[in-house]
């Protein structure tokens, strides 16, 4: 069983974008850094100016379109809550929309949002839609989705704490996410331990190595300007290699 991470650890983690904890990610991860983890299919965050966010997964299944659901669970939205209120937070809702490729109606509104911040949670990833997307922003609830929409529809919480595949990518309930403006990657289990200290090791490769090099160049001649960028990529490289071994390849 993965050790969950401490709130200070999420906090930094929270201080970088997506892509730097790509960067790190991909130095200690068995997995595939070229086809895992990130989303597959292009998302929107329609509150960039929140930054990033991070959280665990809870997982909800949702098909607007279908009123039946309604009355095969009539219970349903309590023990949802039930389920998302057992879960330590920080928590990010995962909503695999059943409707796609078609957009009928939103889980998520004013009121869902404000409902699921009491909760514990974070912000949303679905690939759905959303709706009250001011009302939303004043909550302090961030959203990665498909688009906007007007409706509800006969939105109802059919499945959860369960596996849900979104935007291309299938994420079990409790994988710690790191997500912002460029998409989201879903931590592998194993992966959380060493994910801040590889991700701070990268930020400060690159700010030690090529990007001074490459904005001190400015204005040199052009074969001064290759050699320091060949000198200061080949200077990052070997950082890399020392710290993970054969793995730091770039």
């Amino acid at each position: 069983m993965t050790t969950p991470l401490t709130h200070a650890e999420l906090l930094q983690l929270k201080r970088w974008n997506t892509p730097t904890i790509y960067n790190g990610w991909e130095q200690i991860t068995k997995h595939d850094p070229c086809a895992d983890a990130f989303n597959l299919e292009e998302t929107r965050d329609f509150m960039p100016q929140m930054g990033p966010m991070v959280g665990y997964a809870v997982t909800v299944k949702i098909e607007p379109s279908n009123p039946a659901h309604r009355d095969a669970n009539p219970n349903a939205w309590d023990e949802y809550r039930r389920y998302v209120a057992s879960v330590p937070g920080p928590k990010i809702v995962v909503i695999q929309d059943l409707d796609k490729p078609r957009v009928i109606g939103s889980f998520w509104g004013e009121v869902g949002a404000n409902t699921h911040r009491a909760l514990g949670c974070v912000g949303t990833i679905t690939d759905g839609a959303i709706r009250d997307l001011d009302e939303m922003t004043n909550a302090g609830f961030k959203a990665l989705a498909r688009r906007l929409c007007v409706g509800h529809a006969a939105v109802h919480a059919i499945e959860w704490n369960c596996e849900v595949e979104v935007f291309g990518r299938k994420i079990q309930p409790g994988q710690l996410i790191h997500a912002d403006k460029h998409g989201f990657l879903a931590i592998p289990p194993g992966d959380e331990s060493g994910l801040l200290e590889a991700s701070r090791f990268m930020d400060g490769n690159e700010c030690e190595t090529v990007i001074p090099a490459a904005r001190g160049a400015a204005g040199l001649p052009s074969e001064q300007v290759l050699e320091r960028l060949s000198e200061a990529g080949k200077a990052f490289g070997e950082a890399v290699k020392k710290r993970f071994g054969n793995r730091g390849e770039w």
